[in-house]
């Protein structure tokens, strides 16, 4: 493989509670629109230890947006556009197994897809931007490198956390009953949320290197010893969550941005490409 040369930018997706711009240094705001329509909020651009990122808020930075309303390809787009090579994404979700506690974070290695109402490629027919259709394969959706970076960086930290994980990705914006989270279970999913999905196929599709922040905040509704899932406790407890977070990014970043990434950026890119049929 040649060598791409491609300067590391790095996206930051912040979920609920993790969505402040006071993360990054050098800050500047940019509206931008996309041929999917108009991203969840403006980017905010700036620096983490002199490393290029571009901050993004899922669900708005007051948060008025439902995950099934939100423009994930307006989202993933607009990231690529300016320049993005990497994503790390946060994301609140309910524990589904024992080992995996609330206050916990998960580095999610692969999904179960339970949306009904999301457009999950850009390869639809409607712009001129992506033309023909793409069958993107799935088998590695979450970077390895970069999850690995991550890990590291956790382990730096002391916070507990999980190294792997499946996550099913409910369509909402409802919590799930306590037949379908004791269904998800029996599927071996280790934690349930509302966002991961299309989110990380889109990144895919477009040669984005992706991984997520899994953040724990509650046990969704399967246990008869625990309190159900409500908004208020998941708020709370992400909020403590998203100060560990904050700290991983800080220490993470720095690591990614000295590897050197030409040969995964050239073979995610080629993937991307070849998996376009026109």
């Amino acid at each position: 493989m040649s060598s791409v040369n491609k300067p590391i930018k790095i996206g930051i997706i912040g979920g609920s509670g993790l969505d402040d711009p006071n993360i990054l240094d050098n800050r500047q705001e940019k509206y931008i629109d996309t041929p999917f329509g108009q991203p969840s909020d403006s980017l905010i651009l700036g620096t983490i230890k002199g490393v290029d990122c571009v901050l993004l808020a899922r669900h708005g930075r007051k948060h008025s947006l439902s995950p099934s309303l939100i423009n994930y390809r307006a989202n993933i787009w607009a990231l690529h556009a300016a320049g993005c090579t990497h994503v790390v994404a946060t994301t609140a979700c309910g524990s589904l197994q024992e080992n995996v506690h609330p206050g916990e974070i998960v580095l999610i290695d692969d999904f179960l897809d339970r949306t009904t109402k999301r457009v999950s490629t850009f390869f639809d027919g409607s712009s001129p931007e992506a033309p023909g259709v793409c069958h993107v394969p799935m088998n590695e959706p979450f970077n390895p490198l970069l999850r690995a970076i991550l890990a590291s960086s956790i382990k730096s930290l002391n916070y507990k956390f999980h190294e792997r994980g499946t996550m099913i990705t409910i369509e909402g914006p409802r919590f799930s009953t306590r037949a379908e989270s004791r269904l998800w279970r029996q599927w071996r999913a280790d934690v349930v949320n509302m966002s991961t999905v299309p989110e990380v196929v889109l990144a895919k599709e477009v040669g984005l290197l992706y991984a997520s922040l899994a953040l724990v905040t509650d046990y969704d509704s399967w246990r008869d010893d625990h309190e159900a899932v409500h908004v208020e406790m998941a708020v709370k407890t992400f909020k403590e969550n998203a100060e560990r977070a904050c700290k991983i990014l800080q220490l993470a970043i720095p690591k990614i941005a000295e590897e050197n990434w030409d040969q995964e950026i050239l073979k995610t890119l080629e993937i991307a490409k070849n998996s376009i049929m026109q």
